[in-house]
Order: structure tokens, then sequence, then C-alpha cells
């Protein structure tokens, strides 16, 4: 019987390689597959070297290998279509690659990596998918028709493949993307995490300081008869507001932050203003900028490598830039492109992107070499990202303990102020 040699992910991420004994490459698949084991290569393993593999089997699968291939692939959960994250198109994608790399027809590829994934919603698809290539239709036409679940990216990636014949490289190269992405938005949305975590566990205790704890010291400073200080007698006035129209306040609160929502999808113009302010902020405006600018690098990279036009890959990269004021910018530059204006210029032009990346995107199209000097660039701005997430976080931790700490001490020492002064209270 054939020995395949192959590379997968355990359930717990971490990469394992051997051989094992099947029929064909599907039946190695399905066999890896039935293991719980998320296949990423399979070749078939010569008879010379068969010996080989089975003496030295022991020393090349350590036990405890503990190094991940994919750790980033782990946090991603970022939702791409109806009930899809991009870690189960990533896996998909990697699963369709190696199987076609190893010589497994379409269709089978398809109904096998179906039978694999435990997302109901792609299980589904991606069944429909095979058995319209079965009747004659192309993957990609196949997967148009279920853009909400692929994406547009996804669609176009594999159209790009069937034409230039290199469907299995294609999808390995939407696999790296989608981690790569995900990677990003993922360290984006944790570094945003942490404050507004804090901000609401903090608005969270000073509500309930005020609500049932400022009402005891009202009762005993009214007994008084005296006039308060002012800080605590504005404390009490909050806290007597609080008692009659709590329910008020949160329905209120509530319907705040719905119509926010609401407003920032729905109309255009207020998701703008939004948009530029995000970019404004302090320390974290930089931060969403070169956010953005990594996702463009990626995504332009990503499909003018393919063969994507230029025109085309502007177009798909401003629908990932997360930013309306990037995606204006980048219909401007590609409309500046279609009137024959170099990429370069018409990104000078928009006066959003930085002299180095200028720079590299000129020095990339005057060598012919643009696709790998916005790999460059993505590459730089990821890492940029990362480090300066780390920055931000060590930086705002002490600064949210700071503001913690300086709330409850306001609110502290405008209750306890009246009891420094309880003799002359007492006297009055």
């Amino acid at each position: 019987m054939p020995v395949f040699e192959y590379v997968a992910l355990t359930p717990e991420g971490k990469r394992t390689r051997g051989t094992i004994e099947a029929n064909d490459p599907s039946d190695a698949f399905k066999k890896l597959t039935q293991q719980r084991l998320v296949v990423v290569r399979i070749e078939p393993v010569s008879r010379k070297k068969k010996k080989e593999k089975t003496k030295t089997a022991k020393k090349s699968q350590p036990k405890g290998e503990k190094k991940s291939l994919l750790q980033m692939e782990i946090n991603l959960n970022i939702t791409i279509g109806s009930g899809v994250s991009s870690k189960d198109l990533s896996i998909v994608a990697k699963q369709l690659g190696a199987l076609i790399s190893a010589g497994v027809g379409i269709v089978d590829a398809l109904e096998l990596v179906a039978d694999a994934i435990d997302n109901q919603v792609l299980k589904k698809a991606l069944m429909e998918i095979a058995q319209e290539v079965r009747e004659g239709t192309s993957l990609s036409k196949a997967m148009e028709k279920r853009k909400k679940i692929f994406g547009e990216f996804f669609v176009r990636m594999v159209e790009v493949g069937e034409e230039t014949g290199a469907l299995d490289k294609i999808f390995l190269k939407i696999s790296e993307y989608y981690q790569r992405i995900a990677e990003i938005i993922n360290k984006i949305k944790s570094a945003s995490f942490y404050p507004t975590f804090v901000t609401l566990a903090a608005g969270g205790i000073t509500l309930g300081i005020i609500y049932f704890l400022v009402p005891t010291f009202a009762q005993i400073y009214q007994s008084f008869g005296a006039q308060l200080p002012f800080m605590t007698q504005m404390l009490i006035n909050a806290s007597n507001w609080l008692q009659h129209y709590i329910l008020q306040f949160l329905i209120g609160l509530v319907g705040f932050v719905v119509a926010f929502v609401m407003a920032y999808k729905k109309i255009y113009t207020f998701r703008k203003v939004i948009d530029f302010l995000k970019l404004k902020l302090p320390m974290f405006g930089a931060l969403f900028e070169k956010g953005a600018l990594a996702k463009f690098a990626r995504t332009f990279a990503t499909l003018f490598s393919a063969g994507v036009s230029i025109e085309r890959a502007l177009e798909l990269s401003s629908k990932v830039m997360g930013n309306v004021i990037y995606e204006e910018a980048l219909e401007k530059i590609r409309q500046e492109v279609m009137q024959g204006e170099p990429l370069w210029k018409a990104m000078e032009k928009t006066k959003r992107f930085p002299k180095m990346f200028i720079a590299m995107v000129k020095i990339g199209e005057e060598t012919g070499q643009l696709d790998a000097m916005l790999e460059s660039l993505a590459d730089f701005y990821e890492d940029d990202v990362k480090t300066t997430i780390d920055g931000l976080i060590s930086m705002i931790e002490p600064m949210m303990m700071m503001v913690i700490g300086g709330i409850v001490g306001v609110i502290l020492m405008a209750l306890y102020l009246p009891i420094f002064k309880i003799g002359s209270l007492i006297q009055s």
C-alpha cells in the first residue's frame, strides 16, 4: 500500500508530521481527518525513501513538540460572512491548497474538506459548490454565488487561480492572507479592549458607589442639619437623582449605544466623522493609521502578485481598510491610476500615506517589483503595529489605574469631607 508523508496541525494548534499508509491522497486525508488533524500538506513517499522514512520516523517526530506552525490562527475569530470566520476560511483554503497540490481533484477536495470542517454553514456551501463544479460550473462562479460567505477577495483570488492554472498556490496565498490580516485586526482589538473594559468597570463601580453607598452617608449627614461641603452636596444630589431615575438612565444609556452603532453602520457622513476622529485620537490614532496601512499593503500585494490588475486590486483593497477616510483615498487613487497617473504619485496627492510608503511604492513601480515592495511594507507595518500595541499597553495600564484611583478617590473625599469637619457641624 502506498505511503504518504503528511504535515498537520493537532486540535491544540501544534505542528506534527509523519507517514501514513493509504490507497491515495484522498484516503490519506480522510484517515488523518478522522484523527482530528488539520492537514497542511500530503506528499507521496517514494519506495526508495520508504525505508529511510521508517527508520527515521521516531527521530523526526518528537512527542513533545511545542512549536506552533500557525500560532496566530488560534485567535482568528473575525466574522467574514454569515456565521463564517476568517479562521474557517483560512483552514479551508489551506486544506484545499494541500489537497489540490497532492493531486486530488477539485470536487473530491471540496467534499473532503466539507466532511472535515465543523462549521455547518461552510460545510453546506462547500457541498453545494462541489455539486455545481461537478455539473460544469467553474469554482469561482460557484463561490461568487455565495459571496456573502466567502467574501469578494476570496472569490477574485480563486478566479485568478483558475486563469493561471495555479489554484493550489493561490489557495495557500489566501490562507496566509487571512492569517496575517486577522492577526493585525486582533492586535488592534486587543489594544482597544483593555481601556474599554477598564472604563466600563470604572463606570460600573462609580454608579454602584453613588447608588448604594452615598444614600447611607446622606442619611447620617442629614441628621446634622448643617450645610454640607459643595462636593458632598453635589454627590448626594447625583445619588438622589439616580435613585429616582435609575431605570430611565439605563434605558437611555443602552439607547444611546444602540443609536450610535446603528448610525455608524447606516449613516455614511456620521461614520466618516467618527473614522476621522479615530485617526486623531491621542496614542490610538497612530495605531489605527498603521493598522489601515498594514491591511492595505498586505491585501494589495497579495492581489497584485496573483495577477489582479492595479485598478481592481485598489478597489478590493479599499473594502478591507476599515476606515472611510482611507477608503475614499484609495478610490481617488484608483481614479488617478485609471487616467494614467503613476500609483506613487496618486498616493502622494491624497496626503494619507507616509513618505516612506510612497518612496517604496515608487521604487517598486520603477523596478517592476511593486508586489515585493508592498510585501516588505506590509511586514514592516505589521511589526510596527505589534510594537506600538505593546508600548500602548505598557502605558495604558498605569494610566487607567491612575484614572480609576482618581475617580474613586474624589468620591471618597467628597463622602468623608464632612467627617473631617464633624466638630463644627455638630456645634452648628
